[in-house]
Formats: structure tokens, C-alpha cells, sequence
């Protein structure tokens, strides 16, 4: 059931922050957090822990809902189903709930210090130029390289361990983000062809771009399997984790929509996987 115009119902706000992929990159975070906290000889459940998984949870507040409100016009046309165009959150609502998410990220990083603040502000800043300009032109993988390429080293930074230790993960975590954007593109096509966008996804052709998107994919996961079984470290289950995330990937050869589900699936597989080889 939908409300008014500037009704704050629960769901239509749950939905307004993209809750799918935010739920996996928050729940990244954490494993992430728990597995460099505990290599540290800290606590999984360590104050800094905490504050950085929340702080990452702010970050995805803000940037789901600016992209709502920035997109709500082009969601009027091709969307009309989401919270705004649907009158189900008010454009102003939106913005609120952004800027919510923007305090709570600033206020949870403050007691992480002065370099976790920074390099998630970074991240952040990224996200909000994909969101009101980058997001429409052939730029438009390059936010995620850099927001999801710094996430690990943000993470490191706010548990408090060196950020050597996580200076391998960009490699994999890029392509990755990479991957993820044109299979996300690739869902609305047919509606940014229309409207006139010219992300990459647009200038590649779909062809194109749903071979290069499910191919990175299989590379990282491959490449991760292939680095743990080098280094002597997948036991069963997490050989089993990998194995699944592969499987949830190459399923997603059968459309865009698989595709990212697979990848959303196989990005926790992946996680679970590292945490149990190297914890």
C-alpha cells in the first residue's frame, strides 16, 4: 500500500535506498571489518568495527536515495513504479533521507579517525557525482571503480590496521564494481536508449557490454579461487562458497537480470569464502 504525496511510509523509504545491493555491501563491510579485526587481534564486534560498518550503511543511505531523487524525473518516464514518481515518498523526502545518511556517515566516522573520514568521504563523493552527472555519460563505470575500489582501504582504515593489508583487494574489488555497473545498466537499456543517456553501457552496445560484464565477473572469481588455491588456503566450505558464487555468475549468462542477481549472490559467496580461508 503506497501513501500520499510525502508519506514516510517504511517500505517506500526501505525501497527508496536501493535495499538489495545496499544490504550486500553493508554486509561486506562487515565481513570484511570482522575478518581484519580479527587477523588484528581485535574484537570482530570492536567499537571501530562498528562504527565503520555504520558509516558504510550511511553511505548507501545517501547515495540511494539521491539517485532517486535525481532520477525521479527519468523514473516518471520509465519507471513510474518507484518511490517518487509512484507519490509514494516526496522528492524533498528523498533529499532528507540523503542528507540523514551523509550525518550519520560523517558522525559514525568520527571515532574510526581522521583518515577513515576522509577516504569515505571520498568514496561518498564519488557516488554523489555518478548520481547527478557521471551516471548519463561514458564516464560512467569510473565512480564505482573508485567508491568500490576504496571501500576495502576505507575499511582498514576505520578498523585500524595497516592498509597494506588489504592493498591486493582494488584488483579484485574494481573489476568487480565494474561488472556490476554495466549488468545494472543493462537492466534499464532500453529506457536510458530513449531518454537520450549515453553511459557506457549505451556507447558499447548491449551486445557488447553483457559480454564484458559477465566475463569480468567470471575473471574475479576465478582469479580469487585461483589465488586461495595457490596459497594453500580453501578448505571444503569455502571451496564450496566459491564454487557457488562461480555457478551464481555463469548462471547469469542467460540474461542481464540473472546476471546481477547472480552477482549480488556471488559477492557474499565470495566474502564468506575469504573469511573462512584466511580467518
Amino acid at each position: 500500500m503506497q501513501g500520499g504525496q510525502g508519506s514516510i511510509a517504511p517500505v517506500p523509504i526501505v525501497r527508496l535506498v536501493h535495499p538489495a545491493p545496499a544490504a550486500a555491501v553493508i554486509g561486506l563491510t562487515a565481513v570484511l571489518a570482522a575478518i581484519l579485526s580479527a587477523e588484528a587481534g581485535l574484537s570482530a564486534a570492536s567499537g571501530r568495527a562498528v562504527w565503520t560498518v555504520v558509516a558504510v550503511l550511511g553511505s548507501q543511505v545517501m547515495t540511494g536515495a539521491l539517485n532517486d531523487w535525481t532520477d525521479r524525473r527519468r523514473d516518471a518516464l520509465a519507471q513510474p513504479t518507484k518511490p517518487i514518481p509512484a507519490g509514494a515518498v516526496a522528492a524533498g523526502t528523498a533529499l532528507a533521507v540523503a542528507a540523514c545518511g551523509l550525518a550519520l556517515q560523517v558522525a559514525a566516522s568520527v571515532p574510526t579517525g581522521p583518515m577513515a573520514l576522509g577516504i569515505g568521504l571520498i568514496a561518498s563523493a564519488s557516488a554523489v557525482a555518478y548520481n547527478l552527472w557521471l551516471s548519463r555519460t561514458p564516464l560512467s563505470v569510473l565512480p564505482y571503480l573508485v567508491s568500490f575500489g576504496l571501500l576495502p582501504i576505507w575499511i582498514a582504515a576505520g578498523v585500524g590496521v595497516p592498509l597494506e593489508r588489504v592493498s591486493l583487494a582494488p584488483l579484485l574489488v574494481a573489476p568487480f564494481a565494474a561488472a556490476a555497473h554495466l549488468a545494472n545498466t543493462l537492466r534499464d537499456f532500453e529506457a536510458d536508449a530513449r531518454l537520450g543517456s549515453r553511459n557506457l553501457a549505451q556507447v558499447l552496445g548491449r551486445t557488447l557490454t553483457f559480454a564484458l560484464a559477465w566475463c569480468l565477473a567470471m575473471v574475479v572469481g576465478l582469479g580469487t579461487a585461483a589465488a586461495l588455491i595457490i596459497r594453500g588456503e580453501a578448505p571444503g566450505s569455502s571451496a564450496l562458497l566459491g564454487v557457488v558464487g562461480i555457478v551464481a555468475v555463469a548462471q547469469g549468462i542467460s540474461g542481464p537480470g540473472r546476471l546481477w542477481a547472480g552477482m549480488l549472490a556471488a559477492a557474499v559467496c565470495w566474502t564468506a569464502a575469504w573469511a573462512l580461508a584466511t580467518g
